[in-house]
C-alpha cells in the first residue's frame, strides 16, 4: 500500500500536469469554443458542425499555451439537440469528453442574471477544470449510449410520436364535424358511414368541409399504416431474439400487468443500456425520488423529482395500475391497497406513485438476478 506522502506526491503531480481544457456552447449555427490551461484563456466561434475549424483551433490553442507534443485534452458540453455524435467524435481523436446535464449545472440565484454564449462558455470551462482536480459533484454526468443502444431506442420514440398524432387525426376530424352537428367516430369506415351524414336542415356536407376530412382521414390512414408495420416489426424482433435486449424483453413480457409493448419500452429504454448498482440509483434516473424542503422551522414535501427519464417514469405509473388489478395478491399491492386505498383521491394518487417506485425496484431485481417479487403470479394474462 502506498504511503500517504507517496498519494500527496502522485496528487500534486496529477494538479501541476499540463491539460488543455475544452468547453464547448453549442447552438443551431455557431459553436463557441473555450480554450484553457490552468492559467490562460482563449474564446473563438466557429461554424456548427465544421470539424476541420474545431481541429484547427485546438491545435491553434496549444501553440498560443505553448504547448509541444502530446498533451492530454479534456472538453464538456451540454446535452441537447446535437446528441452524442460529437462526444463519439471527440473520443475517437483521443479527447477524454463528458457530456453534461444542464440542468445540474449551478447558476447564480439573482432574478437578473446576464446569459449570454460567451458568459456560459466560461462557465463550463471554469467546471470543467474543477470536476478534472476531482470535484466530481460539480454537475450531472450524462451516460452515453453505444450506437446499438441508441439504435435500440428509435422503435419506442417512433411510436409513441405517431400514436400522438394519430389521436390529433382523430380528434381533428372529429372537431370538423362537431362543428356541422354531425357525430361520427373516425373509424376505417368513415368515409362510407358519412354518405349519408346530413346536416340539421337535411342538406348534405359542404364540399370543402367533405374534401379537408378526406385529406384528414388519408393522414390518418397513412399513420395507422406506419403503427402497424412498426408493431409487425416489434413482433419479429421479438421471436428473433438475437440481442440480450430481445431475451429480456422476452422474459418479462408474459408477466401479469406486463404486456409487449411496457416491456419493450422498460428494457430499451431504461434496463438494458444502464448500469445501476442500487435501488437509489433505479429509482433517481426515472425520477421518482422524494424532494423534502427542510429549512430551520420549515419542512414541506415537494413531491417527487421529475428529474429522470419521463418515459420511463409514465410507463411505471401505468404499470402500477395494471399490478393492482393483475397482481392483487401480491406484497406490493397488499402494502398499497392497506396503507392507501382508503385515504381518499389524493392518498390513492399519492399511493400509486409510491407503488411504482417500488416496482420499478422490483422489476429492475427481476430482470437483473431473478428475483421474483413477493407474492407476484408470472402466469401470463
Amino acid at each position: 500500500m502506498a504511503s500517504p506522502q507517496t498519494l500527496q506526491e502522485r496528487a500534486l503531480a496529477q494538479a501541476c500536469q499540463t491539460v488543455l481544457f475544452v468547453a464547448l456552447e453549442l447552438s443551431d449555427k455557431k459553436w463557441k469554443l473555450a480554450f484553457s490551461d490552468g492559467n490562460k484563456r482563449r474564446i473563438i466561434t466557429i461554424t456548427a458542425g465544421d470539424l476541420v475549424t474545431l481541429g484547427e483551433a485546438v491545435a491553434k490553442a496549444k501553440a498560443r499555451f505553448g504547448m509541444h507534443g502530446v498533451v492530454p485534452i479534456v472538453s464538456c458540453y451540454e446535452a441537447g439537440r446535437d446528441g452524442c455524435w460529437l462526444h463519439r467524435y471527440l473520443v475517437h481523436c483521443g479527447v477524454a469528453t463528458v457530456v453534461v446535464d444542464a440542468s445540474s449545472i449551478e447558476v447564480n440565484r439573482r432574478a437578473r442574471r446576464a446569459k449570454t454564449d460567451r458568459v456560459d462558455v466560461e462557465h463550463l470551462l471554469r467546471l470543467l477544470s474543477r470536476y478534472h482536480h476531482g470535484e466530481q459533484r460539480v454537475w450531472s454526468v450524462v451516460h452515453v449510449p453505444s450506437v446499438e443502444e441508441e439504435e435500440a431506442r428509435r422503435w419506442h420514440r417512433e411510436v409513441e410520436r405517431l400514436k400522438k398524432e394519430r389521436t390529433g387525426h382523430r380528434n381533428r376530424i372529429q372537431a370538423l364535424l362537431v362543428s356541422q352537428g354531425v357525430r361520427l367516430q373516425p373509424r376505417h369506415d368513415l368515409l362510407e358511414r358519412w354518405e349519408a351524414a346530413r346536416l340539421w336542415d337535411g342538406s348534405a356536407l359542404p364540399p370543402d368541409l367533405q374534401a379537408e376530412v378526406r385529406r384528414e382521414d388519408a393522414r390518418l390512414r397513412l399513420v395507422d399504416a406506419q403503427i402497424r408495420a412498426l408493431e409487425a416489426e416489434q413482433v419479429r424482433r421479438l421471436e428473433a431474439a438475437v440481442t440480450p435486449g430481445h431475451q429480456q424483453r422476452a422474459h418479462l413480457m408474459p408477466r401479469r400487468g406486463i404486456g409487449l409493448t411496457r416491456a419493450w419500452v422498460f428494457i430499451m429504454a431504461y434496463v438494458g443500456w444502464r448500469q445501476c448498482h442500487n435501488r437509489k440509483e433505479v429509482a433517481a434516473l426515472a425520477g421518482l425520488t422524494p424532494m423534502p424542503y427542510a429549512s430551520g422551522d420549515s419542512s414541506r414535501d415537494q413531491g417527487i423529482s421529475k428529474a429522470g427519464n419521463r418515459r420511463i417514469r409514465t410507463l411505471m405509473i401505468q404499470i402500477a395500475w395494471g399490478w393492482l388489478r393483475y397482481q392483487p395478491h401480491s406484497a406490493l399491492s397488499v402494502w398499497c391497497n392497506t396503507r392507501f386505498a382508503l385515504g381518499g383521491k389524493r392518498m390513492r394518487r399519492i399511493g400509486i406513485v409510491a407503488l411504482a417506485r417500488r416496482l420499478l425496484i422490483a422489476l429492475w431485481r427481476y430482470v437483473q438476478s431473478g428475483a421474483i417479487p413477493e407474492g407476484a403470479s408470472l402466469q401470463p394474462l
